[in-house]
């Protein structure tokens, strides 16, 4: 199932790509005792941009509001751990994430959660960036899909829901640092900020 927290003006053409999209990278194999869904965004920025700032497996607080601090073990690669601190608010105050996927031509970022205090176990995600025009000017179609295990004492729906709350927090954090730095005209990728 596709959320979508944008209309879009031709809704049918968009929904068209966006489920080619979602048919194409976010197709998840799902055990009986876990939840999955993909949400959609879209952001008034360009690709490079936006890309420039989720591939950053590093400095996931560039964009992400409830990561305090990151610290990557070893060079940045495919398998590369890193171990998050989660602000107060969050029932967790660590996540240890392995990046799993980094493909800058098709711009597919994917990570696991391995370890950390909090309850989202065998959490899997794929964020894929993709052009497209907003009102006459390059911007960008952004999906995050998921897959997780219910918690024992929550449902399905619970479980999802709450992912899906830190997901939307996040891409709509993405979009408003990204729009920003598009009216700065900060087209270029940002690698230093």
């Amino acid at each position: 199932m596709v959320t979508n927290d944008h209309i879009a003006t031709n809704s049918n053409e968009y929904c068209k790509m966006e489920d080619e999209y979602v048919r194409r990278h976010h197709r998840h194999e799902i055990k009986e005792h876990q939840c999955s869904k993909s949400l959609v965004k879209h952001i008034k920025a360009p690709v490079p941009l936006v890309w420039s700032l989720v591939r950053r497996f590093d400095q996931p607080q560039k964009y992400k509001p409830f990561v305090s601090r990151c610290i990557v073990q070893g060079d940045l690669q495919i398998g590369s751990v890193r171990q998050v601190n989660v602000k107060s608010g969050l029932p967790a105050t660590t996540s240890t994430e392995r990046l799993e996927l980094l493909d800058d031509e098709e711009h597919i970022f994917s990570m696991r959660i391995v370890g950390g205090d909090h309850r989202l176990k065998n959490y899997f995600s794929v964020i894929t960036v993709h052009p497209e025009i907003i009102d006459g000017r390059p911007g960008t179609l952004v999906i995050e899909s998921f897959v997780v295990d219910v918690p024992d004492g929550n449902t399905k729906d619970e479980t999802c829901y709450f992912v899906e709350a830190l997901i939307k927090c996040n891409l709509k954090s993405l979009a408003d640092v990204s729009e920003r730095l598009a009216v700065q005209d900060r087209t270029e990728p940002i690698n230093r900020i």
